[in-house]
């Protein structure tokens, strides 16, 4: 009944909403049409609803009894498998059943590997067999069967390694079968070659073929290379784990070539021959050298051709150290020195001069062959590293032969340092206008030259850090420490604190106050300078930069370089390493502790100068006789000689400049020489232009007085630099020297008065006086034209006096640049003249 209401409440609401007004009626029509459909549609979806409802029912009605039909047959199967296990397994559950059944399978499984591996061993049998009966007949056909036999144990050998070494007894029967087999073949095969080869007389060095042997020859080769095949082509050899590697094989018919030759080697270098010597390692490997030199020929006419035709559409034929009939031939000799040089190494390991002499004839050799010979091993780009490598790392002797080298280094370096003349100033083996070394830095550095020609050879990185850090820097920090400790002798010395100390005399104080304290420092100086001009050098060396480049390179990849961490490297190399870019060099610490000693040692060079020209200057700026000078007119102060009391500065500055002259390169004596400049312009400002008055006398013999301190160090220096150093006193001298031209402006009797004050004959005109018209000119004259006129000491005033821009323009006009408006009225107020 509810839902009856509900129905009629929904249509009202619905023709209330349609049916709104009148003309709402005249679309009823469309409206119950409208409605028609609507319901036409719905009745069509509820059939289709109900039919979709009936055919699901029915697809899960039937999924239903396929699943049950499943059941009952899986049911039915477990019941006739559990049915079957308890016959099989005389067992009434089949949780007892399936243990047995795995045992019956598992029996079956041996069973059926055993009869597998019983089938390999007849195959092997077989194939073995049929290659010993051919060797009765053809050498030749015994190859077909070997091939096969050697493929069969090459696969077996992959398939131990998949099956982590299941059948080892297997493998090591087939094995030894192979190479029975391989043994029998290989030894008729170089009976034929050997028979070839003693027709035509080998190992004469003239040896050679004649054609009617030709083919035979090619033959004999060509069985080898067949015997052989198989190995090479399954053969790796390269760098492998850590810092072993497997060699390249020596080709067979190279190797019965090599055969005699061996034993002519061991002949000669084996028991008590006199070619035997431990001293002596270069008789045998120049012997090996020889061997290339007679044989090579015969090898490459003869042996290339075959190796050619053989290795041609092989992976082989990409290989130098195959398909190069030298480089085969120089494999096949690296054998028997190995064996030499394995045996020699324990006898010489005690006697390090021996050990030392022998890796370093070993490491020639490799280059002779790597250079000369084109030897790359069968590496390619990466190269053939040598025997001196192999034994080095491979053989664990690097470690010992560095302390050797080391142990050599360091007491070649003591003896330097002991000789007499170690510290001694070499004049003779530098430029001369170079800072001179002292003999033992330059010793020290040929020293370290030597030891890098020592180890440059070495192919190995590590190896190579570890000779410059244990070595090189080692050497270099060992003499800083000594120059170091030389300066701070000097400074203890040359101190109150220290004299008292150390005892120093008074006569030993005043000679290192003088050249020979100078001396001392230079050395300290220029070894450092030398030394550390000598690391910037070897850091734009190729062999180093080779080195600081691979560093790098391993020092953004790992944090670890060989047994050193990134950070030890750096501490002792480089604060670079490791960091992006393309700053940093290998000595960039030791030569900035070496640079850090050279600029010290020129400030206590020049601290020790400028102390000594203040000491010397003492009784010059206490003298003051430069208002009360009197002298001939201004036209002789050019031969005037020098105050006495300059004496003192005088020679002090031509002994000590003279000898940092020979000492120094000109740089650093320029910068001394103007740091004591500097010092003496100071003291004279401040002491003497600055503090007295000067006569038109006086003030010319102040210009001699710097005229020769300017003679001093031009001759020791070189021209210019003494009138740079001391401009401003030049300057002042010039301005309070001026010579008296212009008339200051005054009565007649006041110029009469001092006419006759004067009373020595001179009269106005000798004052520069230009008559009535000049005394009553009150305006300041317009400048005058240089060229033309020289200013004289009332012109100078006036304008001096007068306002800064005027101040600057009569400055200006005189060449004065150094002083200021301030300090040249100073400086003029110091004349007699303007004194009132």
């Amino acid at each position: 009944m509810d839902e009856i209401d509900e129905r009629q409440t929904r249509v009202a609401d619905y023709l209330d909403d349609k049916l709104q007004t009148e003309r709402d009626l005249d679309s009823l029509d469309a409206l119950l049409a409208n409605i028609r459909n609507q319901h036409g549609l719905l009745k069509q979806q509820l059939q289709d609803a109900q039919r979709d409802l009936h055919e699901a029912k029915q697809a899960s009605h039937d999924h239903q009894e396929l699943l049950q039909e499943r059941a009952r047959s899986f049911k039915s199967a477990q019941a006739d498998i559990d049915r079957r296990l308890i016959v099989i397994a005389e067992s009434e559950t089949s949780d007892e059943a399936v243990p047995r059944f795995e045992s019956i399978l598992d029996t079956l499984q041996r069973l059926d590997v055993a009869n597998a591996y019983v089938a390999l061993l007849k195959d092997v049998d077989a194939l073995s067999k049929e290659a010993q009966s051919q060797l009765q007949t053809s050498n030749e056909a015994a190859l077909e069967p070997y091939k096969q036999l050697r493929s069969l144990h090459t696969r077996l050998i992959l398939l131990q390694d998949d099956a982590e070494g299941a059948a080892p007894q297997l493998l090591y029967h087939v094995n030894k079968i192979t190479q029975a087999l391989r043994t029998q073949i290989l030894y008729a095969f170089s009976s034929d070659l050997e028979k070839m080869l003693k027709k035509i007389g080998w190992p004469t060095p003239k040896a050679t073929l004649p054609s009617h042997l030709q083919d035979e020859w090619e033959a004999a080769v060509g069985k080898l290379l067949d015997l052989q095949m198989p190995e090479l082509e399954g053969m790796e050899y390269s760098t492998g784990s850590g810092n072993k590697i497997k060699l390249p094989a020596v080709l067979f018919p190279l190797e019965v070539l090599v055969q005699p030759l061996e034993m002519r080697f061991r002949y000669h270098f084996e028991g008590d021959k006199p070619t035997n010597r431990i001293d002596k390692p270069e008789y045998f490997l120049s012997h090996v050298t020889t061997l290339l030199n007679d044989y090579s020929g015969f090898v490459v006419d003869f042996m290339q051709p075959v190796l050619l035709r053989q290795l041609r559409g092989t992976d082989l034929a990409l290989n130098p150290v195959y398909i190069d009939a030298t480089s085969a031939f120089i494999t096949a000799l690296l054998p028997m020195l190995r064996t030499k040089i394995g045996s020699l190494l324990p006898k010489v390991a005690g006697q390090p001069q021996l050990l030392s002499h022998l890796m370093h004839e070993v490491m020639s050799f490799d280059a002779t062959i790597r250079e000369e010979w084109r030897y790359d091993g069968g590496y390619g780009i990466e190269g053939w590293k040598g025997l001196s490598w192999e034994f080095l790392v491979q053989a664990d002797w690097f470690g010992r032969w560095l302390r050797v080298e080391k142990d050599f280094a360091l007491a070649r370096y003591q003896s330097i340092v002991d000789a007499p003349d170690f510290g001694d100033l070499d004049y003779e083996s530098v430029d001369p206008k170079a800072t001179k070394p002292t003999k033992g830095a330059i010793r020290v550095n040929d020293l370290l030259e030597t030891i890098t020609d020592r180890y440059r050879p070495l192919k190995s990185f590590s190896q190579k850090l570890r000779f410059v850090i244990d070595i090189q820097i080692a050497i270099f920090d060992k003499l800083h420490e000594r120059l170091q400790s030389n300066l701070e002798a000097y400074l203890t010395m040359t101190t109150s604190f220290g004299r008292a100390v150390g005892g120093v005399t008074k006569e030993e104080q005043e000679r290192l106050q003088g050249v020979e304290g100078l001396e001392r420092l230079c050395k300290t100086y220029g070894s450092a300078d030398y030394l550390e001009k000598a690391m910037r050098n070897w850091s734009d060396d190729e062999f180093f930069l080779d080195i600081w480049e691979e560093l790098q390179d391993r020092a953004r990849r790992a944090s670890n370089i060989g047994d050193m961490t990134v950070a030890d490297v750096a501490e002792r190399t480089s604060s670079a390493v490791g960091l992006d870019g393309d700053g940093g060099a290998l000595f960039d610490e030791t030569a900035g502790w070496y640079s850090r000693l050279r600029i010290r040692s020129e400030k206590i060079i020049t601290d020790t100068l400028n102390s000594n020209v203040r000491e010397a200057l003492r009784p010059y700026r206490h003298i003051n006789p430069w208002a009360t000078l009197t002298g001939p007119s201004a036209s002789a102060n050019a031969n005037l000689s020098p105050t006495a009391e300059l004496d003192p500065l005088l020679t002090h500055l031509t002994s000590t400049l003279g000898f940092l002259s020979r000492a120094l390169a000109p740089a650093p004596l320029r910068r001394i020489a103007r740091a004591a400049l500097n010092t003496i312009s100071t003291v004279l400002w401040d002491n003497v232009l600055s503090r007295h008055r000067f006569s038109t006398a006086g003030a010319a013999q102040l210009v001699a007085d710097l005229a020769a301190i300017c003679r001093v160090v031009d001759s020791s220096v070189g021209p210019g630099v003494a009138e740079a150093g001391l401009r401003k006193c030049l300057e002042g001298a010039q301005l309070v020297g001026l010579q008296v031209k212009g008339g200051k402006s005054q009565t007649k009797s006041q110029a009469k008065s001092k006419s006759a004050e004067d009373n020595d004959g001179e009269d106005w005109d000798a004052w520069g006086g230009e008559g009535e018209e000049a005394l009553h000119d009150e305006e300041y004259p317009q400048a005058p034209n240089v060229a033309q006129e020289e200013l004289g000491l009332w012109e100078v005033e006036k304008r001096l006096f007068a306002d800064n821009q005027r101040a600057r323009e009569v400055l200006e006009a005189l060449g004065i640049e150094i002083l200021s408006e301030t300090e040249a009225r100073n400086v003029l107020r110091s004349r007699i003249e303007l004194a009132g």
